[in-house]
């Protein structure tokens, strides 16, 4: 089984935003197959690389209802209160952010981390700082996404560029109906995605932890379990 999930993992289907990079090196690859064998292999290498990075696998939500869900792929680099990015317009208010990285090896395809209407959607300039750093979250180029959930609360996903990363793409406007875990966007080489949760809910996770988008559980929406 264990076999079975990695190989689904590596041969998933790749994002629309990798047809450019994967076409490019497709053709080079064949090019460097009539022309010079010394193009080839790197052309090769390339193609496979992005092939691999722009890997889109399914993701599977719980079913329940309540959740926030991890919006990327990527490990834990930060849980701390912070207040949600001025350019949304949801106060001064702290509230406690996680912040997830993600390395060149990680899948890149952001999802909704809860089921929501998109309220806003701000694009931010900013600096390409290594995006495990606490900083980045402030002085990065960033894209974030202002999410009501059907309460009326409201959470914050943003997207953020990092030191190789300078693409950021999203698909969601404001208006948009997003379910938990429905894909949104991505970045492309190395990033970091952060989550703004509404006041009074409190993380489960904590830094260092793996996480899977769209699967693993950040918090509850419907109680606020102890720090």
């Amino acid at each position: 089984m264990a076999l079975a999930e990695s190989l689904r993992m590596v041969f998933a289907r790749p994002h629309k935003a990798g047809t450019p990079f994967i076409a490019a090196g497709a053709v080079l690859s064949v090019v460097g197959l009539l022309v010079s064998g010394w193009l080839f292999w790197p052309a090769a290498l390339f193609t496979l690389f992005c092939l691999y990075f722009f890997r889109d696998p399914e993701r599977y939500p719980p079913p329940r209802e309540g959740l926030v869900v991890a919006p990327a792929d990527g490990h834990i680099v930060s849980v701390q209160m912070a207040p949600p990015p001025v350019e949304l317009d949801m106060g001064a208010e702290p509230v406690w952010r996680v912040a997830i990285f993600l390395s060149v090896m990680d899948v890149h395809v952001n999802r909704s981390p809860v089921a929501g209407m998109v309220t806003r959607v701000a694009y931010h300039h900013g600096k390409f700082l290594s995006a495990n750093m606490d900083k980045a979250s402030d002085e990065n180029e960033r894209n974030a996404l202002a999410i009501r959930i059907p309460d009326g609360r409201m959470l914050a996903c943003v997207q953020i560029a990092g030191l190789i990363a300078r693409r950021i793409l999203c698909d969601a406007k404001s208006g948009d109906v997003l379910a938990a875990g429905e894909r949104f966007g991505i970045i492309r080489f190395g990033s970091r995605t952060d989550v703004y949760l509404p006041p009074g809910v409190t993380p489960i996770v904590s830094v260092g932890q793996t996480m899977i988008g769209g699967e693993t559980v950040l918090a509850h929406l419907d109680e606020t379990p102890l720090a």
